[in-house]
């Protein structure tokens, strides 16, 4: 459902599946350890799937909210336009702003540009 990996300083996380609603708070949990462990300069979500589901969405959001509770900048690779409109629509305005490309290499050079930048 989950992986990740440090990709220069940013903890890359790849969302495989869409989760259940009963699986998104579990999943919310698991990315706070990971963001706590690894203490990544940001954070950068890879929405690997065709059409992520509102639970998907939602994930997404929620941790952008925790990275920015952080000070932690974050980007989300989304392939689909429509899903970029909707994550962009979807943030909060008093967080951090939320950068999402198409392609994940593209969303961990801006993170790493963005944070470098900071």
């Amino acid at each position: 459902m989950m992986s990740h990996t440090i990709e220069r300083g940013v903890l890359v996380i790849t969302m495989h599946g869409n989760p259940g609603i009963a699986m998104r708070a579990t999943l919310l949990a698991r990315i706070n350890d990971l963001v706590h462990v690894h203490k990544p300069a940001s954070v950068v979500v890879v929405l690997d799937q065709p059409s992520p589901t509102p639970t998907a969405l939602s994930l997404v959001l929620r941790t952008h909210h925790l990275c920015s509770h952080l000070g932690l900048v974050m980007s989300v690779a989304a392939r689909s336009a429509p899903v970029r409109r909707l994550l962009a629509a979807g943030t909060d305005a008093t967080d951090i702003g939320l950068v999402i490309p198409a392609r994940a290499d593209t969303a961990i050079a801006t993170a790493t540009a963005l944070t470098t930048a900071a």
